[in-house]
């Protein structure tokens, strides 16, 4: 729930406002600011759940969720669903990596292809210096005063000496019975013609079946339960 609903950004945001916020009705815009816990999207909860597990597997920091930069609830950006570090800060190496979230049955599902689909943007990611380098700009201007800045700088210099020094990733959310085919083609493909320096991984992850159509109403459900359980122990 801590990625999903980004608990650390909406507390750094509280402690900036509560100077500001001085009278009841000031503090309670604040709240209606910061929001409720909402439902979210099932493919948004797909996604927390990838960088959940890359975080815990593959020592991955992701410290700016994307969704600090819509201007729109509910909106996809452009670019990485996940951009971030993989590796401590002295040894830190840039990582850029895709989710689809599919309980569509069949192997693989229709988000591997197409324009958008997790075929393509994996090797977008591989090949297209472009698209690393605005990523790669994308973070340094959230790192200026941040916590993390050694990442960056560790990541940079490596990227810097060599640009396909990054770590690409994919990652399938899947409700359906588990079936090799739904990476086997793309593992083979996508190390052809590789560049030396790039890492990459492809990773799926079953849940039970059926399940993901009700992935936003559980996070709500979840959340809304520990913010009664943290109420009621405030009040205590």
């Amino acid at each position: 729930m801590r990625i999903v609903y980004d608990d650390a950004g909406k507390a750094d945001i509280a402690a900036l406002l509560s100077s500001v916020a001085e009278t009841e009705f000031e503090k309670q815009g604040v709240a209606r600011i910061l929001g409720n816990p909402r439902a979210v999207e099932n493919w948004r909860v797909g996604e927390a759940i990838a960088e959940s597990f890359v975080i815990a597997h593959r020592g991955g920091l992701f410290p700016w969720p994307d969704g600090r930069d819509e201007r729109k609830e509910g909106s996809s950006l452009p670019g990485a669903d996940l951009v971030g570090f993989r590796g401590a800060a002295n040894e830190a190496r840039f990582a850029f990596g895709e989710v689809k979230t599919s309980g569509e049955n069949v192997h693989p599902p229709g988000a591997m292809h197409g324009r958008t689909g997790l075929k393509q943007q994996l090797e977008d990611l591989r090949d297209n210096t472009t698209i690393r380098d605005g990523l790669v700009a994308y973070l340094g201007y959230r790192a200026v005063t941040s916590s993390w800045q050694g990442h960056y700088k560790s990541a940079t210099r490596r990227y810097l000496a060599n640009p396909s020094q990054v770590y690409v990733f994919g990652v399938l959310i899947r409700d359906v019975t588990p079936h090799q085919d739904d990476l086997r083609v793309r593992i083979t493909k996508l190390s052809v013609g590789r560049p030396d320096g790039t890492e990459i991984e492809l990773f799926a992850i079953y849940l039970p079946n059926g399940s993901i159509a009700q992935l936003g109403a559980k996070a709500l459900a979840a959340r809304t339960k520990i913010r009664g359980q943290q109420e009621k122990g405030g009040g205590e």
